[in-house]
């Protein structure tokens, strides 16, 4: 298998070969961020064009056709449709809050790609606490949609950002459960430490039913945090319009658009690497010759077609719930977190702890 680290220790070489020390770190930092940005622009792209056509599909119909062969230039009509809206604020508003709000959300989401193994030898930040590190970053981007519903000086935003707060919160920790749960099994908190761990067998096979009932509702606390259908109650339209963002136009809008897809791409990567090897292929946990044989097999797929494959697939299955389930009242929305999956994680997590201490895992 192709490893990355190659790559990376050439483009080290021949920047520490012409700048100094601290202007080769400077710079490597700026171009992981600028590929990593770049790299997820594209899923996004990917994924609003996705998103129209498995909406289609669900309900019947073609999704966009016109613009460009089979509709993929409509993802592009959107963008310049949004540029060349008018951007405006409220009188009333806070400036310096409405407008910083929708930067936190967005600089928050991608900074949690930071620790995350994208193949072997290629990580950013090879971290010890990476997955501690994602847990806690992601917990901030309640801070910006706080930010925007208060500053738009506008009641039903925030209304909707109140809404939005308690639904992040109270499902983070059902997600924070699950991640535990992955992190009992493997023993580790390092990103790369997670993908090595199930390089005989992915955790949701190694783990039994703990590992699959944890990325199960690890998948479903995702789609809340990111307020995704059904539990977009921050923007019900028939009590809030567009709920914390109701005030934003053109492209301040277009960045919480933007990091919805974000978000979505950054839990679907982190559910990959706890639960289905990241970037690993699929292999079997025995040792006959056969097997053995298949898993070699594998192993000729190139790593970031497993890293993506798996990240579109979850994605698919977010997309599935928006178009599948009805929408939840707010107080529907909270007991299923509160009375069902907290519960369940818990008592998950401590089946979990005992497959773990006596090695029950295959």
């Amino acid at each position: 298998m192709l490893q990355y680290s190659d790559i990376t220790n050439l483009i080290h070489q021949a920047l520490s070969s012409s700048l100094s020390p601290m202007a080769t770190q400077v710079t490597e930092i700026i171009l992981s961020a600028l590929v990593a940005f770049i790299v997820m622009i594209l899923c996004v792209i990917v994924m609003v064009y996705m998103e129209r056509k498995v909406a289609g599909f669900m309900q019947l119909r073609l999704g966009p056709m016109r613009v460009g062969p089979y509709g993929t230039l409509q993802v592009f009509a959107d963008v310049i449709k949004l540029l060349l809206k008018e951007t405006f604020t409220p009188v009333k508003a806070d400036q310096f809050m409405f407008n910083l709000a929708p930067c936190i959300v967005l600089m928050v989401s991608l900074m949690a790609l930071a620790p995350i193994s994208w193949g072997p030898g290629l990580i950013m930040w090879d971290s010890n606490i990476g997955v501690l590190f994602v847990t806690a970053i992601t917990s901030l981007s309640v801070i910006g949609i706080l930010m925007a519903g208060w500053s738009s000086n506008n009641k039903y935003s925030l209304l909707g950002a109140m809404r939005s707060g308690a639904q992040i919160v109270s499902y983070e920790l059902s997600a924070g459960m699950a991640i535990v749960t992955a992190v009992t099994l493997s023993g580790t908190i390092s990103s790369v430490g997670l993908v090595q761990s199930q390089a005989d067998g992915w955790w949701i096979i190694k783990g039994h039913i703990p590992a699959f009932i944890a990325f199960i509702t690890y998948v479903i606390s995702s789609t809340a945090e990111c307020n995704r259908a059904p539990f977009d109650l921050a923007e019900a339209e028939s009590e809030l319009t567009a709920g914390y963002h109701t005030e934003y136009t053109g492209m301040k809008f277009g960045i919480f658009y933007l990091n919805e897809y974000i978000n979505m791409g950054v839990v679907s990567i982190i559910a990959s690497t706890l639960f289905l090897g990241g970037w690993m292929p699929f292999h079997l946990p025995y040792s006959n010759e056969y097997v053995q044989s298949f898993n070699h097999l594998m192993d000729y797929i190139p790593s970031w077609i497993w890293f993506f494959g798996k990240m579109f697939m979850i994605i698919f299955f977010m997309m599935w719930f928006r178009w599948t389930f009805p929408r939840l009242r707010i107080d529907q929305l909270l007991t299923l977190e509160w009375k069902y999956l907290l519960p369940v994680n818990i008592c998950n997590l401590i089946f979990a702890a005992a497959i773990s201490i006596f090695g029950w895992h295959l």
